[in-house]
């Protein structure tokens, strides 16, 4: 297992407030564990909510030692999200924060992942592969048939989120379980890549770079080039 992430302040904003981390090394019970985090909320309380929620999360996965991993990772974003809530009750500051969280873990050939809210994680082989389900108005506007994805990509109302940490006092994070093959690549993200760059040109980006730390920095620069509105993410791995 090989894996690479940066997170980038992008051109147009004054503070970065998503949060990554990634090991390939074991992290308490878990064999590995990738997360990207896109937090939300006035000066400081976004970039507040993402750090907190990632580096909480990871101190309670550290202290689990005998549980299944999925069950490890929902008791662990009840907790952030409870414990995120209280600060921004408490806090007038930190009021009305909140973060997108996506998580992957990998154990033999198989991954889990868990999200909430509109940060991606997907799986390229031969094509590029969305596995989560976006979390917002116009992913409820698709699904419903009133919008299509060309249409949503420049939709006002395109960054709205109906679910985050730190939203409400009750979570309703996703869970996928996916079969993995040798030499795939997986890529979390947050949303400021993918508002920049095509799902077509990301996977133009895997098969030209292939490996996982040129990936990552192509896949930033190219967020930037075509305009970095956003803090941009990407943790690429990579199945040997």
């Amino acid at each position: 297992m090989r894996s690479y992430g940066i997170t980038d302040i992008g051109r147009n904003r004054n503070m970065n407030q998503d949060f990554i981390f990634y090991s390939d090394e074991p992290v308490g019970m878990f064999p590995n564990l990738y997360i990207v985090a896109d937090g939300m909320g006035g000066h400081k309380a976004g970039d507040y909510a993402s750090s907190f929620s990632v580096e909480r999360f990871v101190q309670f996965v550290r202290e689990k030692t005998d549980s299944h991993l999925v069950l490890v990772m929902r008791q662990a974003i009840e907790t952030v999200n409870e414990e995120l809530l209280e600060k921004s009750e408490s806090n007038d500051d930190y009021k009305g924060m909140g973060t997108t969280f996506v998580a992957a873990v990998i154990e033999d050939n198989t991954m889990y992942v868990m999200n909430v809210g509109d940060s991606r994680l997907y799986v390229a082989d031969d094509k590029l592969k969305q596995i989560t389900m976006d979390h917002s108005l116009v992913e409820e506007m698709i699904r419903s048939g009133g919008l299509n994805r060309d249409e949503a990509r420049n939709h006002p109302v395109k960054n709205v989120i109906t679910r985050a940490v730190g939203a409400q006092k009750t979570i309703m994070p996703d869970f996928f379980e996916v079969s993995l093959y040798p030499k795939e690549h997986i890529l979390l993200c947050s949303d400021g890549l993918t508002n920049m760059v095509d799902d077509d040109e990301i996977m133009e980006i895997i098969e030209e770079k292939k490996e996982v730390e040129p990936i990552v920095h192509k896949l930033i620069e190219r967020a930037n080039f075509y305009g970095g509105r956003d803090n941009i993410s990407a943790i690429v791995v990579m199945q040997d």
